[in-house]
């Protein structure tokens, strides 16, 4: 028996993650606002993602257009004979493209196979998403990195955030020792990103604390979490600031430009590694007065007073299933208690007497300018046109004469595959011919159609059914003699 493999489980998964930004090649040829060939749209996913989690912070993310203004250079690096509003359009889209807006969950699925405890091949959906749209209190709308978008940056998926983290450490330390900087900003990078994913991690505890502290272990498992927490950031305050000195000798005693250039970077790196820390250990603080806080609100609020309104399933659905006349009782009640009361104009004496007393304002005698409406001449767009209503006339016009429906249609479709329809429409009007109507329109003859005896089945151009008998009759309006008034009395 096949036994269940985890690791293949991570490496599917991690996989799934990279899909969308695959996909990102293949959809640029189906663009017809620029020719995409030049650029390459999984690069600049990756660069955008890079970006996204370097300017997002604890709490707040990045715009929009600070992501395009960031990315737009990266563009222009590989079209620069291009415009500027089409590289920022490049930038936009691809961005909008791992936000993957168009759906209603912005969420990217994936289905993979696993093999479960028992044994058997099971089917799997993974969902996840790689750049998120989080509002703030302002009400704007900013965007952060997911733990699946960094893991596709660092070319992981579900590890440990504090065994990666570590080991980011030793190793950027132990580059940096051989004066592998070149190395070691891949390092530096990593290890920020991985900074970044420890904050993520907290964030969300925090969030789903606020939202109910039930969800949320504070017995055991947010405890030893924070303390664990605290004591590796106070150790990677040490490891960071010794990493820090070492690059700074570094960069101050080569006489080397890019080997000056690179150390100067991983300062830069290593510096906003430990302005995270001291930003995370501040939040960890924090973390247990934010639960008490939000265990004496949520257990002192109370159950609601009143009930939400779910206008869809209470109003709408079954209002829908009534007539009109059955449904303006219910939304009148419903649409005249949500209006709300009336103040009357004049809620006092004094305020009544100014309103009589105020002098009346002078109208304009005209009613000001006249505004000519701008009309579109919409297409002529008609199927049949002139030809074909006489082409039918001719075909049905039958005095004295009986033809199946079939051999009319027949020589319908020699000229287009419209007159066909047109013919086939005018015999079903014939079926049950309206005689008081063509009187009335002055018509000399009405076609009558009947069921031939026989059932043939016909088909021509885009017509198929039971054929027919079509002929032509006369007709003859008659004077109606009424009879006299006089005449129906002494009757």
């Amino acid at each position: 028996m096949v036994s269940a493999d985890l690791g293949l489980t991570r490496r599917l998964k991690a996989l799934a993650c990279t899909v969308p930004l695959h996909e990102l090649d293949y959809h640029k040829a189906k663009l017809d606002w620029v020719d995409a060939s030049i650029y390459q749209m999984a690069e600049i996913a990756m660069h955008i993602i890079d970006q996204v989690t370097i300017a997002m912070d604890f709490d707040t993310g990045v715009a929009h257009e600070a992501v395009q203004d960031r990315v737009a250079p990266f563009v222009a690096a590989q079209a620069p004979d291009r415009a500027r509003d089409e590289h920022r359009r490049v930038a936009r889209w691809v961005l909008e493209k791992l936000i993957n807006v168009g759906t209603v969950d912005r969420v990217f699925r994936h289905e993979y196979g696993e093999i479960d405890a028992s044994g058997r091949y099971q089917r799997r959906t993974f969902d996840f998403k790689l750049v998120r749209e989080v509002p703030n209190t302002a009400g704007d709308i900013y965007l952060r990195a997911t733990d699946e978008a960094i893991n596709v940056l660092v070319g992981a998926l579900d590890t440990d955030v504090r065994s990666a983290q570590v080991a980011a450490k030793v190793k950027l330390d132990n580059l940096i020792n051989r004066g592998q900087l070149a190395d070691a900003r891949v390092a530096a990078e990593q290890a920020r990103y991985r900074t970044v994913q420890y904050g993520e991690m907290l964030r969300r505890k925090l969030e789903a604390t606020r939202r109910d502290v039930r969800v949320v272990d504070w017995d055991s498992e947010l405890p030893q979490m924070l303390d664990a927490a605290l004591d590796h950031i106070e150790q990677r305050f040490k490891v960071e600031h010794a990493i820090l000195r070492n690059i700074t000798d570094a960069r101050d005693e080569s006489d080397d430009p890019d080997h000056k250039r690179q150390a100067a970077d991983l300062v830069e790196i290593v510096a906003d590694c430990i302005r995270r820390h001291t930003q995370l250990q501040s939040r960890l603080q924090d973390a247990r007065s934010v639960f008490r806080s939000e265990q004496d609100r949520q257990q002192f609020s109370g159950p609601p007073q009143r009930a939400a309104l779910d206008l869809h399933g209470q109003l709408l659905k079954p209002v829908l299933s009534l007539s009109v006349t059955e449904a303006v009782g219910p939304l009148g009640r419903f649409f005249s208690a949500a209006s709300g009361v009336d103040s009357p104009e004049a809620l006092s004496l004094p305020l009544l007497v100014t309103m009589l007393l105020r002098p009346v304002v002078d109208r304009d005698r005209t009613a000001g300018p006249v505004v000519r409406p701008v009309l579109d001449e919409t297409a002529e767009d008609r199927r049949f046109t002139d030809e074909h209503r006489q082409r039918a006339d001719v075909l049905l016009d039958l005095p004295a004469r009986v033809r199946t429906l079939s051999s009319v249609l027949r020589e319908a479709a020699e000229f287009d595959n419209d007159l066909p329809v047109l013919v086939a429409l005018r015999a079903v009007h014939g079926y049950s011919p309206s005689i008081s109507a063509a009187i009335r329109h002055g018509r000399d003859s009405v076609l009558i159609a009947v069921p031939a005896n026989r059932l043939v089945e016909i088909s021509a151009a885009a017509v198929s059914g039971d054929d027919l008998l079509l002929t032509t009759a006369d007709v003859i309006d008659l004077p109606v003699n009424l009879p006299d008034t006089d005449d129906m009395e002494r009757a």
